[in-house]
C-alpha cells in the first residue's frame, strides 16, 4: 500500500535536489549572510536610499531560497504521512495523501519553471501596453478582450496590477491601456505575451454575421530601477497636459492632471492619467519612458547577436505571435512554440500557463542554440 506515492516522493526529492543545484541555493545563503552583516553595521540606515536598495536585494535573495525550503518541508511532511499510513495499513488517509501530493507536484512544477528565468530583468516589475491594430472597432474590442485575459492571468498568479492609463474606444473596447504589474518574476512571466495577437471570429458588430479577423498588440517591458542609468535630457521631452477621461470623482477628470510625454529623438509617446496629481502622473510617465528606452536598447543589442527578432512588427497579417480562432472551429496556437489548445474559453479567461511555460522553454533553447552557433559548436 502507498508504494506508488512513496516512489513519487522519492522522485520529488530528486527533482528538488537538482533544482537546488541549478538555483545555487548554498551560494545564495552565503550571500544572504553577507548582506545581513552589512545591514547590522552602525550607520547603515543613515543613507536611506542606499539602505532600501540593500533591503530589496536581501528580499530577492531570500525569495530564491525560501521557495525550495518551503517545498522541502512539504515533501518531508508528505513522506512522513505516507510512511505512517503504510505502516498502519490505513486506507482512510488516501484522500489526504493524494491532495498533499498534488500540492507538492504543483509547487515543484512552478519552482522548475522559475529556474528558466535566466534574464536579470525577469525579477523586475513589468510595464504592459495594449494597442489595437488593423480592424477598427473590431480590434478595439479585441484589445479589451486581451486586457481582460491578461488581468485575469495576473489575478490568478496573485500579481499586483496598477492601471497607469486607459483610453476607451470610440464605439467599443479600448484605444490604448497601460499597466504596471509587480510580483515574483513578473516581467519574466509576462514577456511571453509580447507581440501581435490575431483573432478570427463571427463579428458581433456585423449585422450580416460575417467572419472577421482582428489584430491587437501587447507590449511588455521591464521596469528600470535606479541602478540602471538612462539619460533623458529635459529639452528632448515634450510635455502635454490634459483632462483625464473615464469615470469622475476625486477631481480625476476635472483638472488637467493627465500627462503625455513625447521623446523627441525617438518619437516615443507615453501617457499617464490615473493619479489626481499632475506631478505623480509625470513621475510615472517618466518611469514608463525610461523602461521603453531601456527595452529598445536591450533589444538592439540582442538583435545584433541574433538572439531576438529583428525590426518592429506591424500589427497586421503575417506578424502575429499567436492566433485565436473562434470560428469555424475553436483553436488557439502560438506560432513561435507550436503550443496549442482547443479550450479557448479557459485561455481567454486567463489560463495562460501552457503558453507561458512553452515560451520560456522555447526561448531558453533558442538562446542556447544561438550561443552554441556563435561558439562554432553547431
Amino acid at each position: 500500500m502507498y508504494e506508488v506515492e512513496a516512489q513519487s516522493i522519492a522522485e520529488c526529492r530528486k527533482r528538488l535536489g537538482e533544482l537546488r543545484s541549478c538555483l545555487n541555493v548554498d551560494a545564495v545563503r552565503h550571500e544572504i549572510v553577507g548582506v545581513e552583516k552589512v545591514m547590522s553595521e552602525h550607520g547603515f540606515w543613515d543613507d536611506m536610499e542606499s539602505a532600501q536598495k540593500v533591503v530589496k536585494k536581501l528580499k530577492a535573495l531570500k525569495s530564491v531560497v525560501g521557495a525550495p525550503d518551503e517545498l522541502h518541508r512539504e515533501i518531508e511532511d508528505a513522506a512522513v504521512l505516507i510512511e505512517m499510513a503504510a505502516e498502519e495499513g490505513d486506507a482512510s488517509l488516501e484522500e489526504e495523501i493524494t491532495g498533499h501530493m498534488e500540492v507538492v507536484r504543483k509547487k515543484l512544477e512552478r519552482l522548475e519553471l522559475n529556474s528558466l528565468f535566466m534574464d536579470p530583468r525577469d525579477t523586475h516589475p513589468a510595464i504592459v501596453n495594449f494597442h489595437p491594430g488593423a480592424g477598427g472597432t473590431e480590434s478595439c474590442d479585441w484589445a479589451a478582450m486581451l486586457y481582460r485575459m491578461f488581468t485575469r492571468f495576473c489575478e490568478l498568479r496573485e500579481f499586483d496590477v496598477e492601471v497607469l492609463d486607459f483610453q476607451d474606444g470610440d464605439e467599443a473596447g479600448l484605444k490604448s491601456a497601460s499597466l504596471r504589474v509587480s510580483g515574483p518574476y513578473a516581467y519574466g512571466t509576462l514577456k511571453s505575451e509580447e507581440g501581435v495577437h490575431r483573432l478570427v471570429r463571427i463579428s458581433p458588430y456585423d449585422s450580416a454575421a460575417r467572419r472577421h479577423t482582428s489584430f491587437s498588440a501587447i507590449e511588455v517591458m521591464a521596469e528600470v530601477d535606479d541602478s540602471i542609468a538612462i539619460e533623458i535630457k529635459e529639452d528632448e521631452v515634450k510635455l502635454d497636459v490634459f483632462r483625464s477621461s473615464g469615470a469622475g470623482g476625486q477631481k480625476v477628470n476635472k483638472t488637467s492632471s493627465a500627462v503625455r510625454l513625447t521623446h523627441l529623438p525617438t518619437g516615443i509617446v507615453v501617457s499617464c492619467q490615473i493619479e489626481r496629481s499632475q506631478h505623480r502622473n509625470r513621475e510615472t510617465a517618466m518611469g514608463m519612458l525610461r523602461a521603453k528606452l531601456y527595452d529598445i536598447e536591450v533589444k538592439r543589442q540582442e538583435a545584433e547577436l541574433n538572439a531576438l527578432r529583428e525590426g518592429q512588427q506591424d500589427v497586421a497579417w503575417g506578424s502575429q505571435i499567436r492566433s485565436y480562432v473562434l470560428h469555424p472551429y475553436q483553436m488557439i496556437k502560438d506560432h513561435r512554440t507550436g503550443a496549442e489548445t482547443g479550450n479557448v474559453v479557459r485561455v481567454l479567461d486567463g489560463e495562460l500557463d501552457l503558453f507561458v511555460e512553452s515560451y520560456l522553454k522555447w526561448n531558453l533553447e533558442r538562446k542556447s542554440r544561438a550561443a552554441r552557433t556563435a561558439l562554432g559548436q553547431e
